[in-house]
């Protein structure tokens, strides 16, 4: 969906295409037909229902209600993610704490459902509501503080959250959670539901993060004082992005409560620090900085916990039920695939199909030109991305978190 503007048309060639040319699939680069076709598998899963399909690697895999509901969650973890990416991967503001908007979202539309009456027509929006103020109050100290005392506060705030839990378990039903409504009883509609909001959720993010205020949040990501020099005001940009991502977060985990959990509201399935890692790990994997890597990772890292989780063997020498230590494995393959392909699959595919596209253009057959330019691979499309031998924006962001540490603890001082 991003990196293939190669060809792309300038904007007074935009201009001049008639609407028809412009959604015009032949014009698409390779990277966004092959988007566009996952949305579209995506789209007609329900209507499979009852019918196997070839899954590589995992041979035929039924559709059913089951499957189906897997897949909403995971259509809801993947819009969780990339509100992750949309502050964090753009600012360089890393957030440890991000369940908070999912379970402020989840548990505020339960607790008005359950004890106050109202419809989840009106809860869900008002959890969406909960959850953006959440996003403020967060977001105000970054007006203040950055780097490592700001990921401290992400980090603490869902510890105190669920240390609330205990003093009022009758509001909100404790370590049990609160039972609540659901949207509907049939999977197919509540994958519809998850499936349009993910649509939503990507149109928004990709929107704003190609736009003038995407390039001033990645602007702020690598050098915060540059920006302020240009006359912005990085503060300004970075509570905007808290308060979108805490409000969609907020609203997806309202609706994973409603749909994917069928009603039940718990502070372990919404405001664990296991799911604030989970949502890290995916936007890493797919991609820091880029959105479409978040979704996409997020789909997959839901259903391949899914899969571990479900495995029934046993592990060699330990003796160990795979189930039991399933995280474990999960972050081992992380750890993995993170050394292979450090910059995210995104990126890293995008990179091929770019590399692919100018040598059939070119007719050199490489990547390496005659002019001894690097060929840089814009991750997102719209900034600086990862070029190869150069740091990718997940190198970037550790080295400035951890200089701003080594700052803060003294470390920096040569003297």
């Amino acid at each position: 969906m991003a990196g293939e503007t190669t060809d792309a048309p300038t904007a007074d060639e935009y201009e001049e295409q008639s609407l028809l040319e412009l959604f015009d699939p032949r014009g698409f680069g390779w990277p966004t037909r092959f988007g566009l076709f996952g949305l579209l598998l995506l789209a007609i899963l329900p209507l499979l229902r009852g019918y196997g399909v070839a899954v590589p690697g995992l041979g035929i895999v039924r559709v059913n209600s089951l499957l189906l509901g897997n897949f909403t969650g995971a259509l809801f973890f993947a819009i969780f993610a990339m509100s992750w990416d949309v502050v964090s991967g753009y600012t360089g503001e890393i957030s440890f704490g991000h369940g908070l908007f999912f379970g402020v979202g989840g548990f505020t539309s339960a607790i008005l459902n359950a004890d106050f009456g109202l419809g989840l027509m009106m809860s869900i929006p008002l959890g969406m509501v909960a959850a953006a103020i959440a996003g403020l109050l967060i977001g105000v100290p970054s007006l203040r503080l950055q780097g490592p005392y700001f990921s401290l506060i992400t980090l603490v705030t869902p510890i105190i959250v669920l240390g609330l839990f205990k003093f009022a378990p009758e509001l909100t039903g404790g370590a049990t959670g609160k039972f609540t409504g659901t949207l509907s009883v049939d999977p197919a509609m509540n994958y519809a539901y998850a499936f349009l909001l993910f649509v939503f959720t990507l149109g928004l993010f990709l929107a704003i993060t190609r736009s003038d205020a995407g390039i001033v949040l990645t602007a702020i990501r690598e050098d915060e004082l540059a920006v302020e020099a240009a006359g912005l005001n990085p503060a300004k940009f970075k509570l905007f992005a808290f308060i979108l991502s805490g409000s969609v977060g907020g609203l997806a985990g309202a609706m994973y409560v409603h749909t994917y959990l069928g009603g039940i509201a718990t502070p372990s399935d919404l405001l664990a620090l296991v799911i604030s890692i989970e949502v890290i790990i995916a936007a890493i994997l797919g991609g820091i900085g880029t959105i479409v890597g978040a979704a996409v990772a997020g789909l997959v890292l839901f259903l391949f916990r899914i899969y571990i989780a479900n495995i029934n063997a046993t592990v060699p020498v330990l003796g160990v039920d795979i189930a039991e230590i399933y995280f474990f494995l999960f972050l081992a393959a992380t750890f993995l695939f993170l050394f292979y392909i450090p910059e995210g699959m995104v990126p890293r595919i995008l990179r091929a199909v770019r590399s692919r596209e100018e040598s059939a253009d070119d007719g050199t057959g490489g990547s390496g030109g005659d002019g001894g330019e690097e060929q840089e691979v814009a991750a997102d499309g719209a900034g600086p991305g990862w070029t190869e031998g150069g740091s990718t924006t997940l190198e970037r962001i550790v080295a400035k978190f951890t200089r701003e540490l080594r700052e803060l603890t003294g470390g920096g001082d040569d003297r």
